[in-house]
């Protein structure tokens, strides 16, 4: 009885060895699978598209908010109180320069002319006189200075009228185009009233503020345009002509003109311009935007170093000013270095990686990977 019991408790310990063995070599063969899967899926590289670091011109751009003013303006007012006699323009007419605009009631000045021109005919015949009596010796040689000098008097007066004359007749100083006109034939007006307006509007003169810190690179020449939301989408290009001589003690900006060409008229006085002023060009290290990768406040880039395989690393980097698709880079890269553009989200550090493609424009981009697709899928297939 007892030799039977010991033969079958060895018969389930040979069955519970046997079992064991096998879970042990199960667990065995998961494992070494497992491995084996990843160290093939390690083992496959990551498609990436690249680019490399290069040295280009970069310009920094300088905004700021500015106004138009007309290369000459003038509001032309009376001098005197009188009545307007006759207007000769219209509204907005392109005069030419001394033209007479505005023409005020001088009968009274006219008539003062006459008896001042009549007066001094009468002393210029006394001093006649007196001057035949002096050659003939029969004359006081005090009344002949006497007559001399009323006559010089008269010639006075006359010029006196004669500028009060032309006070009454308004004309253009320059030539340019007038405003609108606001006033009528038989106004009064007194000293001070304004009558017209007048501006010369070829070339317009734009003003602008820059901070007094860029006073080291500004000098007349620089390049600059402006737009205007009153011509959508279209850009005015001139060139820096004056620098101001004064930087205001409160915003410490200097007031920066540029001439702007008008030969069709169609910019005006007070009108807002958006300007970007180009400062001159500098070499800078550049990369694409997209393989900027945000780390907390630290911007980072996936370097690719060696070739096969080829690996990234991420690195840190330093930048410095952006324009569109471009940032460039102060610290940590170097002119030629190659980094990972578009699959910055599926690498990491150490990662081998399959450059798809190198230094290719966004509108390219899909393209790429489209043609990456369709032969990754023809691969599957076969």
């Amino acid at each position: 009885m007892k030799s039977a019991t010991r033969l079958s408790f060895t018969i389930r310990l040979r069955h519970c060895l046997s079992a064991t063995i096998r879970l042990g070599l199960c667990v065995l063969s998961l494992l070494l699978g497992d491995g084996t899967a990843a160290t093939a899926q390690e083992a496959a590289p990551i498609a990436v598209i690249g680019a490399s670091v290069k040295q280009s011109t970069w310009q920094d751009p300088v905004e700021a908010l500015g106004t138009l003013r007309a290369d000459e303006s003038v509001t032309l007012s009376s001098t005197l109180t009188a009545t307007i006699d006759a207007i000769n323009f219209e509204d907005g007419a392109t005069v030419e320069a001394g033209q007479w605009l505005i023409q005020l009631d001088d009968d009274q000045a006219q008539a003062e002319l006459r008896a001042a021109q009549a007066l001094l005919g009468q002393r210029q015949s006394a001093l006649d006189r007196a001057q035949q009596l002096q050659d003939r010796n029969l004359g006081v040689r005090a009344t002949l200075e006497d007559n001399a000098a009323l006559v010089k008097q008269s010639e006075a007066e006359i010029d006196a009228i004669r500028a009060s004359i032309a006070d009454h007749r308004l004309t253009a100083p320059f030539a340019g185009t007038v405003g609108l006109r606001e006033i009528s034939v038989g106004a009064l007006v007194t000293p001070g009233t304004e009558l017209v307006t007048l501006d010369k509007l070829d070339t317009m003169k734009l003003d602008f503020t820059v901070p007094a810190t860029l006073l080291s690179v500004l000098h007349p020449g620089l390049t600059l345009s402006a737009t205007t939301p009153s011509y959508p989408g279209e850009t005015f290009r001139a060139e820096v002509a004056t620098l101001g001589t004064r930087i205001d003690p409160v915003s410490r900006s200097l007031v920066v003109r540029a001439n702007l060409d008008n030969a069709d008229g169609r910019l005006l006085s007070g009108m807002l311009m958006e300007v970007q002023l180009n400062r001159p060009p500098r070499h800078a290290l550049t990369v694409p935007e997209s393989a900027l990768v945000p780390d907390g406040e630290r911007q980072t880039v996936w370097l690719i170093e060696g070739d096969e395989p080829a690996r990234v690393t991420q690195r840190e980097v330093t930048i410095g000013e952006r324009r569109e698709g471009e940032v460039e880079v102060t610290q940590g890269l170097a002119s030629g270095d190659r980094i990972v553009t578009h699959g910055t989200l599926k690498v990491r550090e150490g990662d081998t990686v399959e450059l798809i493609t190198e230094n290719v424009g966004e509108g390219d981009i899909e393209g790429v990977l489209e043609r990456q697709r369709k032969a990754t899928q023809s691969q599957a297939d076969d």
